[in-house]
């Protein structure tokens, strides 16, 4: 492909509103563009390398038996409705002129489930079932080029299972497939337990690609045998130093004092002896959550224990409840629902006395309140491994996929059954898994890039190699580089020959930028001496090779 014949709007500087090196180094190399916040266009380099990570997932698909099908993407909202997701904010919802009401889905867990009720016996079982769709999003805050964006095109796929032994091999054949797909395109990544969140079910995986731009933070191990998304990691936190123990609780005044700070400086205790209450309303009534000073929320996980969606308590719900101002509520006295987290099971803490300006030392789950425990804290860099008790390590990651063991959680509000062997009728035992093109792309540039440009896998890359033409139309060092891309291809390479009218400079920036794993320049000296230069992106290392071992040796660079 001839680059003067392409549409490829380079540019010399970062646009100003880019601060991840995807979205930088995509735009730059006219890649994308942007049409509004959160909706890019795929130009035609762009484009070209989205395909070839959807081919990538498609062949990973097809070999654990998937069935590539597409749905549309206007959608009836009483599909949504049935499933109980028609309130997620983030949905776009629409009419059409007669007052038909209508979604802009951003997964097609209803629709694909529409389609499974014409499944009927257990002999037509399993199914996957696969496609790549437009979805949209209302993303509040797009950012980051491909990263955070209002549409997007994502491959999910979806089993069809008749227990929960069948939905776990479904499962693991899924959990292969993406480790194949990252892994072809060249992607550091890990397995990561998850927080299924809106799509629900019982159990998700996260494949989370380290990126300093990415949204997601990574929770391991640094002996290896741990890995979560921080809305669900698991971490053991360090010992509290808890003040002798107390018989029974005891007041201690404490004007003035709302923070867990003043209130360890005022008391001389460990910000790990004291307690932490959250009081949150679920359903219209108040529930405390408890935490141990040192320890963050994390909503997540409070979400997932109470199943079902809440917000902080107002002030006056609080005084209600408790009878007292925030920052001396504690779980002795209230007559709610406790719901604690694991690191309180054990010792004597301070506590708020439900008395305005007053908490009480000694307080002890047991003996002095009954809570339901859970984990609820946010993990954090002073924990433990929960597995091996090693130290935790924590970066920023990309997600690029996310599966999901949905159960029946869409099968028995939509109708979708099969009859059993005995003519029984059962809910069709339910997986979802996405994986995202766009996503995919941005964490190949964030993980391969340099101060240069982007430096492309091979698989991903635009073409295979960039022949830099050093000469005018018509000159002897053009129609030398024309042939030698045309011996290139003849090899089953692809290439984009730059035989634009450019400074060498402008060419060379341009190729670093755009990324082919190889550069060849044919010149001047290429006349001369019957030798190009050739220049593996990846390294930067060079080396003059003769024309006419060329295609051999380049190919074999690849």
């Amino acid at each position: 492909m001839r680059a003067s014949e392409l549409f490829i709007p380079t540019l010399r500087e970062d646009p100003g509103d880019a601060e991840a090196a995807s979205h930088r180094l995509l735009v730059r190399g006219g890649f994308i563009r942007q049409v509004a916040a959160g909706l890019w266009t795929f130009l035609p380099l762009g484009w070209r390398v989205h395909q070839k990570a959807v081919q990538i997932v498609r062949e990973e698909m097809d070999a654990i038996g998937g069935q590539e099908m597409l749905c549309p993407v206007l959608t009836p909202a009483e599909l949504w409705q049935a499933s109980d997701r028609y309130g997620i904010p983030e949905l776009f919802k629409l009419e059409d002129r007669a007052g038909r009401q209508f979604v802009l889905p951003l997964s097609h867990e209803e629709t694909m489930t529409f389609h499974a009720r014409e499944l009927q016996s257990y002999k037509q079982l399993p199914q996957i079932w696969y496609h790549f769709a437009t979805k949209d999003r209302d993303e509040p805050r797009p950012r980051g080029g491909l990263l955070r964006v209002r549409e997007f095109i994502m491959k999910d796929a979806y089993s069809f299972d008749r227990d929960e032994e069948g939905l776990d091999r479904s499962f693991q054949a899924h959990a292969g497939a993406y480790r194949r797909i990252l892994e072809r395109a060249g992607i550091e990544f890990y397995e990561a337990e998850a927080e299924s969140g809106m799509m629900g079910g019982s159990e998700s995986t996260d494949y989370l690609a380290p990126a300093e731009s990415g949204e997601n933070t990574l929770v391991t191990c640094e002996n290896g045998d741990y890995a979560a998304d921080l809305e669900i990691a698991r971490g053991i936190p360090r010992a509290a130093e808890f003040p002798e123990r107390l018989g029974a609780p005891e007041e201690v005044e404490t004007p003035g004092v709302t923070t867990i700070e003043a209130l360890a400086e005022l008391l001389s205790v460990d910000s790990a002896a004291t307690s932490k209450a959250m009081p949150v309303v679920v359903d219209g009534r108040v529930v405390l959550g408890l935490l141990r000073g040192d320890d963050r929320l994390e909503e997540a996980k409070l979400a997932g224990v109470l199943g079902a969606d809440y917000r902080p308590a107002t002030e006056d719900e609080i005084r209600q409840a408790f009878g007292a101002d925030p920052g001396s509520l504690g779980p002795v006295g209230f007559s709610g629902e406790i719901l604690a987290d694991e690191a309180l099971r054990e010792g004597q803490f301070v506590a708020g006395a439900n008395r305005t300006g007053w908490h009480l030392r000694g307080v002890e789950q047991g003996r002095d309140f009954e809570a339901r425990f859970a984990d609820l804290r946010q993990a954090k860099e002073a924990d433990a491994c929960p597995k091996c008790g090693g130290p935790l390590r924590f970066q920023t990651a990309i997600e690029v996929g996310h599966i999901f063991k949905l159960g029946t959680r869409y099968s028995v509000p939509l109708g979708a059954k099969y009859l059993d062997e005995s003519g029984q009728e059962h809910p069709l035992v339910m997986g979802s898994y996405g994986i995202g093109p766009g996503r995919i792309v941005a964490a190949a540039v964030e993980q391969h890039h340099d101060e240069h440009g982007i430096s492309w896998p091979r698989s991903l890359a635009p073409y295979d190699i960039d022949v830099v033409a050093i000469g005018s139309d018509g000159s002897e060092a053009l129609d030398t580089a024309e042939s030698l891309a045309g011996e290139l291809e003849a090899a089953d390479l692809s290439v984009l020959l730059d035989d634009r009218d450019r400074r060498p400079g402008e060419k060379f920036a341009d190729a670093d930028l755009l990324g082919c794993p190889v550069r060849v320049t044919v010149g001047k000296k290429t006349l001369e001496d019957g030798k190009v230069d050739v220049l593996r992106r990846e390294d930067r290392s060079e080396e003059r090779i003769s024309l006419a071992d060329a295609p051999g040796r380049i190919g074999g660079m690849l």
